[in-house]
């Protein structure tokens, strides 16, 4: 399998400000990364400057066969590059249909099968975006992506403010569209855990370098890594045995 996306020695920031310091890795097609770490380590940046919305000051960066380094942001979306950023950028005065029509391109997703992964969507497809609750917006972020028919998908904190039962089903057609339809992508989240249950590999960041990567799988057991570089409490099964004890057993 061909690497779809590889950072090269990448450094970046904002203004003077360097938040991002000899980034290197790869991506494979079809793949999914976690990109992980504590809040304010460059995970946003880091998708900003594969999107080109960031001052570059060292490193390359391709898709494929393209050198997109010095694409601006549109033109590496036209090469195949899907971003769903915080914000969401939904057109909140255009109905969810009319989002979806105004941007789509040729291609194996449509407006119709958006509606198939976001039934929710479906059913709203006449509201106007600002009628939408957060949830149900987060999902025409993701959509509106979609519907550009990307090589590659960036996803910014896509559960972050949802109620439990959205993120559910919002991981839920994450893990769809990554397993099932084999779309390459790159997902910020707060939810380690639940997060590395749906992707293939795991990347940490660590004051704008990458400083651990791995199966998702592989990192998902290693309680000390989650611990040290994301301050994830250790799953229930690996606490030692003297941690739980019976009511009224002496200490």
């Amino acid at each position: 399998m061909r690497d779809l996306l590889s950072v090269e020695r990448l450094s970046a920031g904002y203004g003077q400000a360097m938040v991002l310091h000899d980034i290197g890795f790869s991506l494979a097609e079809g793949r999914s990364l976690a990109l992980l770490g504590r809040n304010g380590v460059g995970k946003t940046t880091l998708l900003n400057s594969i999107i080109g919305v960031t001052r570059r000051t060292a490193g390359e960066i391709r898709l494929g066969d393209i050198a997109v380094t010095s694409f601006g942001p549109e033109k590496r979306a036209r090469a195949g590059i899907g971003w769903v950023p915080q914000e969401r950028n939904i057109f909140r005065s255009l109905t969810v249909l009319e989002n979806l029509t105004a941007v789509a391109r040729p291609g194996a997703w449509t407006p119709e099968r958006v509606f198939a992964m976001f039934p929710r969507l479906g059913e709203r497809r006449a509201n106007m975006g600002d009628q939408l609750s957060g949830g149900e917006q987060q999902m025409l972020a993701i959509a509106r992506a979609l519907v550009l028919n990307p090589k590659l998908l960036l996803l910014d904190e896509p559960t972050e403010g949802l109620a439990p039962i959205i993120v559910e089903e919002l991981l839920k057609a994450l893990r769809d569209i990554f397993k099932a339809e084999g779309l390459a992508a790159i997902i910020v989240e707060q939810h380690a855990r639940k997060i590395l249950k749906i992707t293939d590999d795991a990347m940490i960041l660590e004051r704008g370098r990458v400083v651990h990567r791995a199966a998702s799988a592989a990192l998902l057991d290693d309680d000390a890594m989650l611990q040290g570089f994301l301050g994830v409490a250790r799953s229930p099964a690996a606490k030692p045995s003297g941690e739980a004890r019976p009511t009224g057993t002496p200490r």
